[in-house]
């Protein structure tokens, strides 16, 4: 097809990529909650992502409030526990939504 790139089409490439960074946010989050404190170095081995990109996730995850500088690195929050159960049921609305477009094309 004419409008498909590397198995990623122009109407599915902005939500395909915002799919793959929270992917790589949510991994960041949880290697750090298991290796807690953790800094850029220790957790760009860790993941197998660039150190900019751990960078930019762990920025991310402090501006929602789920972890937070330390002198020994980023550690997490108390605010994980609410936020976890949140992005669940987030993901399950969009997964709900991604079902419906599919039936929708049938």
């Amino acid at each position: 097809m004419k409008n498909e790139k590397r198995g990623r089409f122009v109407l599915t490439n902005v939500i395909a990529t915002e799919l793959d960074i929270l992917k790589r946010h949510v991994h960041v989050l949880k290697i750090l909650q298991e290796n807690e404190p953790a800094g850029i170095i220790k957790l760009s081995e860790l993941t197998k992502h660039p150190q900019h990109m751990v960078r930019y996730s762990l920025r991310i995850l402090e501006q929602e409030g789920l972890i937070e500088p330390s002198p020994h690195g980023a550690v997490t929050t108390g605010a994980i526990d609410k936020a976890i159960p949140v992005l669940k049921n987030k993901l399950k609305e969009m997964n709900k939504t991604i079902d419906d477009l599919i039936k929708s094309l049938d």
